[in-house]
């Protein structure tokens, strides 16, 4: 069963920082682009927050352009984020995506996975 297993998320002050991680685990074959986006309560929309190729291409939404960074150890199939000037509109539940390519049990198939989620609280 192919997974992703976010850590990291808490409660930190504007001004500080965290530093997210989200691993795969199982069974498969490669691990394509990897991302985090991050959805607000209540009923606000899903948002990208930064995404990864396995090359090391980035990209960013504006909201957190200067302020975050994304990266990835292919070796151990996992990437990071790591935040920095937080801010209260910052907080949310942050979750990790990737596409991965892996064996169904009778064709190998590419697909997005999802973490659980981890949450994030930036206090003013």
């Amino acid at each position: 069963q192919v997974q992703l297993v976010e850590s990291g998320g808490g409660l930190v002050q504007a001004g500080g920082s965290l530093r997210l991680s989200c691993a795969v685990s199982g069974s498969l074959f490669s691990v394509n682009f990897m991302g985090w986006h991050r959805q607000a309560p209540p009923g606000k929309e899903r948002e990208l927050v930064a995404t990864i190729t396995s090359g090391g291409s980035t990209n960013y939404a504006d909201s957190v352009k200067g302020r975050f960074t994304v990266s990835r150890d292919n070796a151990k199939n996992t990437v990071y984020l790591e935040m920095n000037g937080l801010k209260p509109e910052d907080t949310a539940v942050y979750l990790c995506n990737a596409n991965v390519r892996d064996y169904s049990g009778t064709s190998v198939r590419y697909r997005t996975i999802w973490g659980q989620g981890t949450l994030v609280t930036v206090s003013s």
